[in-house]
């Protein structure tokens, strides 16, 4: 075998024993690493306008609640990034932050040298959530990620499988939530188009349809610069299973730390 095959494989291995997406991060991901000595922070702001008034299994109602995520990600290798997570919640009668968890997140990707047609790449993320926010505490997520790059045209999918090591779906097993981009581009900077973001249960059995998590909207994405990225959407939900109206806004920042000059010496 080949050495360029190997990380995939060690990751695979590694996640062979792997919650759909909850509303902290609602993001379709692409193959793209940060390049070595560049490092991107993200803000992910999720209000849930229309969702469940009332606690469900044992997690406190999300209706009107504010979801913050600040997400760090430093590129490492040119095929091979680090991210880390930290996530907040704001939920109605105090509206205090309130610390949710963290999470880490390793990143590899099939470098452009090997020419392959489209873009391929494997996230792993793990860490915590309180039990208050979401009902499984210690979860693994197996990310693969295959997207395709037109002139006008761009589509990403991300077959997901999450696995809750300790929480309430620890003994269904692995589960299947698979999310899905459409985007076209009307200029270089600006796209539009439709996410898709689902939840079907434990691979081996499959919830009913009106206890799945489907979720879909439109989204639009603006390239300021290369520094500079922004994403919104609104997401409907579908099935009884779902919130009903969530708000989202993405806000990105990247820092190439080639470009940092260093600053001019006084005699």
């Amino acid at each position: 075998m080949k050495p360029r095959f190997l990380p995939f494989l060690i990751m695979c291995i590694c996640c062979i024993r792997l919650t759909a997406q909850d509303n902290y991060e609602i993001q379709v991901y692409e193959s793209e690493t940060q390049a070595p000595l560049t490092t991107m922070f993200e803000l992910h702001s999720n209000v849930t306008v229309i969702g469940f008034k009332q606690d469900q299994n044992g997690v406190v109602a999300d209706n009107l609640a504010w979801h913050e995520t600040v997400e760090i990600t430093q590129g490492i290798t040119p095929w091979f990034e680090i991210g880390t997570y930290l996530f907040l919640s704001a939920n109605p009668g105090s509206y205090a932050p309130a610390w949710v968890g963290d999470h880490l997140r390793p990143r590899f990707r099939a470098p452009e040298s090997w020419h392959w047609p489209v873009g391929v790449s494997l996230s792993l993320e793990a860490g915590y959530q309180r039990p208050r926010y979401c009902i499984d505490t210690w979860t693994l997520e197996i990310r693969p990620i295959i997207d395709k790059h037109y002139k006008w045209f761009y589509v990403s999918f991300n077959p997901v499988v999450d696995y809750a090591f300790v929480g309430q779906t620890h003994s269904g097993g692995p589960q299947f939530s698979p999310d899905v981009k459409l985007q076209f581009n009307v200029i270089k900077q600006f796209g539009f188009g439709v996410e898709y973001y689902g939840g079907v249960g434990p691979i081996r059995a499959p919830y009913s349809v009106n206890q799945q998590f489907q979720q879909i909207g439109p989204a639009f994405d603006i390239d300021v610069s290369e520094d500079y990225e922004i994403n919104f959407g609104y997401m409907f939900g579908l099935t009884p299973g779902t919130e009903r109206g969530i708000v989202k806004l993405i806000l990105g920042r990247r820092v190439d730390w080639h470009k940092k000059k260093k600053a001019p010496v006084s005699n």
